[in-house]
Formats: C-alpha cells, structure tokens, sequence
C-alpha cells in the first residue's frame, strides 16, 4: 500500500479528478494548501503599494492506493496535471510515501482491503 501526495495548480484539479476516474481511483482528499518553490512568488501593487506575494495558492491531494495502482494513478495525475504539453515551473510535484496500514473505521477492516 502507498500514499500518494501530489501538489497541483487549483485550476489543473477537475482535469486531475477526471484523469483518476477514467484509471478507476475515485477515493481522494483534496486540500487547500499554500506554499512555493522555484517559483518564489509575485509581485503586485495594492492601494498603491508594492507587495510581494511569496505564498502561492496551490492544491494537495492524498490518495491511498494499492501497489497496482500506483502507477496508473502517477501517471494520470502527470498528465492532466501539466499545463500545456511539456509543463511549466510551478506544476507541482509528486510523493510516493509507503504505508503500513489502513483501517475502515465503519467495518474495522485492516490492510488493502480497508482501501
């Protein structure tokens, strides 16, 4: 079992949620979530100041996957995650974290089968 984190673009989601559906992954968490990388943020004028905008606005989702849908579901989100066909800074990124276990709080079911 593993754990997927992926960082996307907010306007890249529904692209993202529509790729995992077509690979049969429908159980995601998605987050609000703000942070940067190589972007570093922007620059804009408010009331006639100068402020520097270094938080972005992003997405995060955490996707609880058995090990034959790890591959499927990166895939998907690399794709429809991308703006335009060879991306862009800023995009995001992907982890693959293992996972020791999983437990359906309704059922009491433990391991793949809780997934």
């Amino acid at each position: 079992m593993k754990l997927i984190i992926a960082i996307i673009q907010p306007t890249r989601l529904e692209a993202v949620k529509e790729a995992l559906s077509r690979v049969e992954v429908f159980r995601l968490t998605v987050m609000d979530v703000q942070g940067f990388g190589r972007q570093k943020g922007y620059t804009e004028v408010y009331r006639g100041h100068e402020v520097t905008v270094n938080l972005l606005r992003k997405i995060e989702l955490q996707i609880a996957v058995n090990e034959d849908f790890v591959e499927p579901t990166v895939n998907a989100i690399m794709e429809a995650g991308r703006s335009g066909p060879d991306g862009r800074i800023g995009d995001g990124k992907i982890f693959i974290l293992p996972m020791d276990d999983c437990i359906r709080i309704r059922t009491g079911e433990r391991g793949p089968e809780a997934i």
